[in-house]
């Protein structure tokens, strides 16, 4: 698939690795930076979701989504491990489920762009999915940089696959790929933020790291064995 995400967000917080291990497959090692593994909530926007050449679909290729993310490896492969996937699109919440295995739930979602500041709220509305919601306005305060290798910023965001678990209990990747992030310092104005709370996961109490990216284009392929 192809896709483009737009006035992405990432809030990364520093979490004891400990605290992950039991909500993540024995078979995946938690990725750790100076010894600290890290958990993220990142929201943005989604245009031109579509399968590789072939033209959008009305009322499927753009929408909101935001994830809760941590990092994690197998068979010395860094990539991503995501507690949920909430979006504002019922029918790509489905076949999201189905095609990659990921723990998506559809939700009630805004995204605005208000002189530079995005306004972003999410409710997630799935029937027995546990509550969560995100209000937050945040924007770009610095110039676009790329992450350098061996940084913590590069550690945190230049990830070009994912990790799922299929029906029967058997770990999945799938590939990402994508130009390096175009990133920028950001500021986030919290209102309400209990989605990694949703999936067991407190947060902790210190001030998240922030960045910014305003475009990024993204080809996915769906998970398989490895």
């Amino acid at each position: 698939m192809t896709q483009t995400w737009h006035d992405l967000r990432f809030a990364h917080w520093p979490i004891d690795a400990a605290l992950l291990r039991g909500k993540i497959p024995a078979a995946l090692e938690i990725d750790t930076f100076d010894g600290s593994a890290w958990i993220a909530v990142v929201p943005f926007r989604m245009s031109g979701v579509r399968i590789r050449l072939t033209p959008n679909m009305p009322g499927l290729s753009a929408f909101p989504e935001l994830n809760v993310r941590t990092y994690v490896k197998a068979g010395g492969k860094p990539g991503v491990w995501f507690f949920s996937l909430d979006a504002a699109n019922a029918l790509a919440v489905k076949i999201a489920r189905a095609w990659f295995h990921l723990p998506y739930f559809r939700a009630r979602m805004k995204c605005e762009d208000s002189d530079g500041s995005i306004h972003y709220e999410s409710e997630r509305t799935d029937r027995g999915a546990p509550a969560a919601t995100l209000r937050v306005t945040y924007r770009p305060t610095d110039p676009v940089f790329e992450a350098s290798p061996g940084t913590l910023e590069h550690f945190l965001t230049e990830r070009y696959c994912l990790y799922a678990l299929d029906r029967s209990r058997k770990i999945l990747r799938g590939e990402i790929h994508h130009p390096p992030w175009p990133l920028q310092i950001a500021a986030a104005e919290f209102s309400s933020n209990t989605m990694a709370g949703a999936s067991g996961v407190p947060l902790p109490a210190v001030k998240p790291l922030l960045h910014f990216s305003r475009r990024q284009d993204v080809v996915v392929w769906p998970p398989g064995t490895f």
